[in-house]
């Protein structure tokens, strides 16, 4: 019976110092950075806002200068003249606009608008080899078949070492790819043109 009296008075004394020791343990988390924090919290500056009584304002009215009279040997300017007034800002043009604006780039031209162009500066026109014929009947036949077509041309008669021959050629045309087109219809007509050139 001693021995289990012991054993409880035992547990009741372990029990108070638990206790005990984590009482210790708070207070030392809660007492000791009071104890060690020796710099006071620094508070916030506190503001001050005056407003002054409206009775304060006194109204002290401003009192205009008369002009200088002018001398009798001085000369009045007349009162139509005025300054000519500076222009605003807003009228002359700033440098960031300025510089803002750009030439417009110039459209470039298609190779067969600028062939064109360069052959009308040039006042040259193109003709396309048709054929040089000895015999005048196939002459006669040959430009028959063009005019039939539609197509332009003429001749022109070339003495060579073996005789005379008359050369015929379609056009002239104003520019290289009028000349390029008829020299697809006569391959298309049958027959064998040679290359576009410039005509001399």
């Amino acid at each position: 019976m001693a021995e289990a009296l012991d054993v409880n008075t035992l547990k009741r004394r372990s029990r108070r110092r638990l206790v005990g020791a984590v009482a210790l343990v708070l207070l030392a988390v809660i007492v000791l950075p009071m104890v060690f924090d020796t710099e006071p919290r620094q508070s916030d500056p506190a503001v001050s806002v005056r407003i002054p009584p409206e009775d304060d304002a006194k109204f002290a009215p401003k009192l205009s200068t008369p002009a200088p009279k002018p001398s009798p040997g001085a000369e009045v300017p007349p009162a139509s003249a005025k300054p000519a007034p500076a222009p605003s800002a807003a009228a002359r043009p700033s440098t960031a606009t300025q510089a803002k604006v750009e030439p417009k780039p110039t459209p470039r031209a298609e190779p067969a608008e600028r062939a064109r162009a360069e052959a009308a500066l040039k006042n040259v026109e193109f003709v396309v080899p048709v054929a040089a014929l000895a015999d005048r009947e196939k002459v006669e036949a040959l430009t028959a078949r063009l005019a039939a077509a539609k197509m332009p041309y003429y001749t022109e008669p070339v003495a060579t070492a073996s005789g005379p021959v008359t050369r015929v050629r379609a056009g002239p045309f104003a520019d290289r790819a009028a000349a390029d087109r008829a020299h697809e219809k006569l391959i298309g007509m049958g027959l064998k043109p040679g290359k576009v050139v410039e005509k001399s």
